[in-house]
């Protein structure tokens, strides 16, 4: 029971912000008439009324795509101390196993 109230709760509020934000318009157009109730010896002669109307306006929502240029960063790695890369000291490799390379170009 709670949680169904809580709902409506939610449902009314939401509603507001709505009408509140210019989302939603609504304007009466037409207003409502209580019909005419009589008691005669016929009976009760209940006449006319009719009820209210109202015109509802909504905003609109676009979702489209379009082209856009976008600055991507460029990412350099520079080897630390004297900016040679060939002074830095080499791995020596243990039990006869083949030297490690840097080489990307392979």
């Amino acid at each position: 029971m709670r949680a169904i109230i809580l709902l409506l709760i939610l449902l009314i509020v939401g509603a507001i912000a709505l009408v509140a934000t210019g989302f939603v318009n609504i304007s009466q157009t037409r207003p409502a008439e209580v019909p005419a109730v009589a008691v005669g010896s016929d009976g009760v002669v209940i006449k006319g009324g009719q009820k209210p109307a109202f015109d509802v306006q909504t905003g609109k929502i676009e979702v489209g795509s379009g082209r856009a240029t976008v600055p991507v960063p460029e990412i350099r790695i520079a080897p630390g101390g004297t900016g040679n890369a060939s002074a830095a000291p080499q791995a020596q490799p243990a039990n006869g196993q083949q030297p490690a390379t840097t080489d990307s170009t392979r």
